[in-house]
């Protein structure tokens, strides 16, 4: 080989070397730029272990309805006080004595070391018993502090302490496309976690609304993090072990997860957790308005003119926060405060953040221009300001079921007697007195201090209806029927 060629074998051969270094390196440089990408960052772990320990398991309990066999008639004629003879009622067969029985299993988040958990309203609506299992075993009973159908929430409380709170997020940051964590007790399954991304924001589900009645609000985040029976109460997180949401629902035709799953976002949570604790009640402003999203068609339809996006007014309530605002069929909201709002559920969402009594700042279309107004923000009884609710206690009643013998000599089903009544309580300041029977409360027999207590929270709950109590009972040592209505609410 002459020294030209040899010349030449060595350039391609440094050549060929110096492509290969080039292309190393490039494949290099590509791993390395890849590897730090962000979107590829999905360890779970110290999410997980974050929030593990922040979610409980919720078993209710309930007891089983007991068959009654006898005169059909006799709680209708024992309510008017024509109660039939006792030895011309046929004989009933005795009932044994049942103890609740376990109906349900959720999830439950802790939001303070002394004991608050948060979880959903279906999840202890109806119990008569919660028992509250920690991650460490061991178990609680809690009460309820108080419930709300409408966003589907509730508080509940166990006595411990240096429990271990979730640490709250917001869920306003989320974005389309994040990572998250659903935690959780699906079957009954303990501290179980499933991953998934945030699919949509500001959703609602079709017909669940109407089932909670007109004070419904929606505004889901949407994931499709695995959530199952048994998950309903349980935390949504982000990748830092922050709460973002409270799982609620699942889309599916089977029951269990198919693919879409739905939270409370907390935006709403931190709202009412907060005014369940400190009023017993969630204190909700209204804009008094029938409305709806606007889309392209109605926009179309009606001729609207400077948007296709936001909440279409079909009506307005004289003298409601909406009216203060100068709001009028046809005109189109767009912005409350500092957000901008595309649909009904973003709508609800900002509103289930305010309070009576608050400013509240609308920005509108009014024939096509757009208009900014400011007023306070009102109740659904048209009142600017808060409503501290009456704590049950505030009854001020030692209540004890009847016994058999007492129900045979006053011939009535059910009942309860007043065996201590504390002076200046609500049923004292209505004529009630020691020794009273109470036999009904809204219609419906009172057995238990339990039902007493479900009508109560019924009651505060329904922000529809006149909040009272309506209560029928005998005078002590008579069969005289009396009646009293006992207001629970009373301004700050």
């Amino acid at each position: 080989m002459n020294s030209n060629t040899l010349r030449r074998v060595c350039l391609s051969a440094a050549l060929a070397f110096a492509l290969c270094g080039t292309a190393v390196a490039q494949d290099q440089q590509f791993l390395r730029t890849t590897s730090r990408t962000p979107s590829f960052e999905t360890d779970f772990t110290v999410a997980a272990e974050k929030t593990v320990n922040s979610v409980v398991c919720i078993q209710s309990y309930e007891t089983p309805r007991q068959q009654y066999y006898g005169n059909p008639f006799g709680d209708f004629f024992d309510f008017f006080g024509w109660g039939m003879p006792q030895q011309q009622q046929p004989q009933q067969q005795k009932k044994q004595k049942q103890e609740p029985q376990q109906t349900g299993t959720g999830s439950g988040v802790i939001v303070s070391a002394d004991g608050y958990i948060v979880t959903n309203h279906h999840v202890i609506n109806g119990a008569e018993k919660l028992e509250v299992l920690l991650n460490d075993n061991s178990t609680y009973t809690a009460t309820v502090i108080g419930s709300d159908e409408a966003t589907d929430l509730a508080l509940i409380k166990i006595d411990a302490t240096d429990l271990k709170p979730i640490v709250f997020g917001n869920s306003d940051d989320v974005k389309i496309g994040e990572w998250v964590l659903a935690v959780g007790n699906p079957f009954g399954l303990n501290s179980t976690v499933t991953a998934g991304i945030i699919s949509a924001k500001g959703r609602a589900l079709e017909g669940s609304r109407q089932a909670k009645g007109r004070m419904g609000i929606e505004s889901y985040l949407q994931t499709d993090a695995a959530i199952n029976p048994g998950n309903s109460g349980g935390a949504l997180v982000n990748l830092n072990g922050e709460l973002i949401g409270i799982n609620a629902a699942i889309y599916s035709r089977t029951g269990s997860y198919t693919g879409y799953s739905f939270a409370i976002p907390t935006t709403i949570v931190s709202k009412i957790v907060t005014d369940l604790k400190t009023y017993g009640s969630v204190q909700r402003g209204i804009l008094g308005i029938t409305c709806r999203s606007l889309d392209a068609q109605l926009a179309k339809e009606f001729d609207i003119k400077g948007t296709t996006t936001g909440v279409y007014v079909d009506n307005v309530e004289e003298g409601s926060t909406g009216a203060d605002l100068g709001l009028t069929k046809k005109d189109i909201i767009v912005g409350i405060n500092n957000a901008t709002i595309h649909t009904l559920p973003e709508l609800q969402e900002r509103l289930s953040t305010l309070r009576p009594g608050d400013p509240i700042t609308v920005r509108y279309y009014h024939d096509g221009k757009l208009v900014t107004r400011s007023a306070t923000l009102k109740d659904s009884h048209g009142k600017a300001s808060v409503t501290i609710r009456n704590e049950y206690a505030l009854l001020g009643a030692k209540l004890e079921p009847l016994t058999d013998a007492e129900k045979k000599k006053l011939n009535v089903r059910a009942g309860l007697k007043v065996v201590d009544l504390e002076k200046g309580s609500l049923l004292a300041a209505e004529g009630v007195k020691k020794g009273a029977i109470l036999l009904t409360v809204n219609d419906m027999p009172l057995r238990t201090e339990q039902d007493l207590k479900k009508a109560y929270q019924a009651v505060l709950n329904d922000d529809s209806a006149e909040q009272v109590l309506w209560i029928t009972g005998l005078q002590p040592n008579s069969q005289r029927k009396f009646y009293c209505a006992i207001p629970l609410t009373k301004d700050e």
